[in-house]
């Protein structure tokens, strides 16, 4: 019966359920995005290591910078052997010099080679323990060595921008090669693998240029942001945490009871971090959905009034013939739920069209609708339904059997 009354008034259907459609629209198609995004983030992460701690001397990760630290004393390398040789938890430490070729370091990492060059590299230099830290890949060539770091060898291992853009993405090619960065020539003596995992399809290590750490340091000697990764032992990564932090603060002069001024960061705490923005974004696609399913539930219970009214007759022959009270509430609370599912369905067929021409249109913006989206939308439209019809089944439930009969 609630179907027979949804299907014989169909355009006043339509325009009913369509607030319901709207927010579950939204609620999908906003939490499809951010629920791709996450499990994009995550895969990173488990790309470089879940097992690393990150050690720089400001605030890293998502958000925007703290102006207030920028009086902070860098990192050093004799930080990282302090660690290495006083913490049972560590397994190894990989240092590097970050961005070397930024503003005011006075190094031009534009790349040259012939009559091509490549504006877009981070520069850093590593030392050459640095792919067993962060499962990093070789595609071509050979990674940094020590003694390339000890005689602070001019040789470069460059990432796929910087190899499309000079060598028509011949990673073979490349290798061997010499090119002109700050007015000297560097050898390429390899190519890095392009990782699986990316945000919105691309990876910062895709435009990284690794030169080894002591040469960075020589052609560079005013860049002196250094970020340390410490690999901790299986199964002791608090544990390694901890002990970082208290050889850092002694190392560092940094008094009880004051805050670090040195920034400790695992695959957990940016994660964290990432969640945080997301729920920000979340609530903000929360509210816009709970309008459209407001006022759905508004048209719903509107409507179903105006059903009411105009079955009144039909009320009072149901009562007449032993009808009770529970089942006119049933009858009407049955058709605005019947009303609101239908929304439901609509809004994510809907949504779910529109997911997947989001990845068919931008295969770098990840959208995935999941079995607990479809569970919640359903679950919502009903309620909506549920809610929102209670008034107009309470109205039809106390009319008099009589003066319905008599309604005109």
């Amino acid at each position: 019966m609630a179907y027979d009354s949804v299907v014989s008034h169909k355009f006043r259907s339509i325009l009913t359920i369509l607030g319901i459609v709207i927010g579950i629209l939204t609620f999908v198609v906003v939490a499809s995005i951010l629920t791709g995004m996450r499990q994009t983030i995550v895969k990173m992460f488990e790309d470089y290591g879940t097992n690393n701690v990150y050690l720089f001397h400001l605030s890293t990760g998502f958000g925007p910078s703290n102006r207030d630290e920028r009086n902070r004393k860098p990192l050093t390398l004799e930080d990282a052997n302090a660690i290495l040789a006083q913490s049972q938890y560590v397994n190894d430490i990989a240092t590097v010099a970050v961005n070397i070729g930024s503003w005011g370091s006075g190094f031009d990492d534009n790349m040259i080679y012939k009559d091509k060059n490549y504006r877009w590299a981070l520069t850093d230099g590593v030392t050459p323990n640095y792919p067993g830290l962060t499962n990093l890949k070789m595609k071509e060539g050979r990674w940094l060595t020590e003694m390339d770091n000890f005689e602070r060898r001019r040789v470069l291992v460059v990432g796929v921008s910087a190899v499309e853009a000079l060598f028509n993405d011949d990673a073979a090619e490349a290798v061997g090669k010499v090119i002109r960065m700050n007015g000297t020539t560097w050898e390429i003596v390899g190519v890095l693998e392009k990782r699986e995992a990316g945000f919105f399809g691309e990876n910062e290590e895709d435009r990284k240029i690794f030169m080894p750490y002591r040469t960075a340091r020589k052609v560079a000697p005013v860049r002196d942001a250094v970020l340390h990764i410490v690999q901790a032992k299986q199964g002791f990564l608090n544990d390694a945490v901890q002990e970082i932090e208290g050889i850092l603060r002694v190392r560092r002069g940094v008094k009880t009871g004051e805050p670090n001024d040195f920034d400790m960061k695992t695959a957990e705490d940016f994660m964290r971090q990432f969640d945080g923005m997301l729920a920000g974004i979340g609530i903000a696609a929360i509210a816009i959905s709970g309008l459209g399913l407001l006022v759905g539930g508004i048209g719903v219970m509107n409507i179903m009034l105006v059903s009411v009214t105009e079955r009144t007759k039909e009320i009072g022959i149901r009562k007449a013939i032993g009808a009770t009270r529970w089942a006119i509430v049933f009858q009407f609370l049955a058709e605005a739920m019947a009303l609101t599912f239908f929304g439901g369905v609509i809004g994510l067929v809907l949504s779910i069209g529109i997911s997947n021409l989001i990845l068919l249109l931008v295969p770098v913006l990840p959208a995935k609708v999941e079995l607990w989206m479809i569970i919640t939308s359903i679950t919502i439209s009903i309620l909506i339904g549920l809610g929102f019809g209670v008034l107009p089944a309470r109205k039809a439930a106390k009319l008099d059997p009589i003066e319905c009969l008599r309604y005109e």
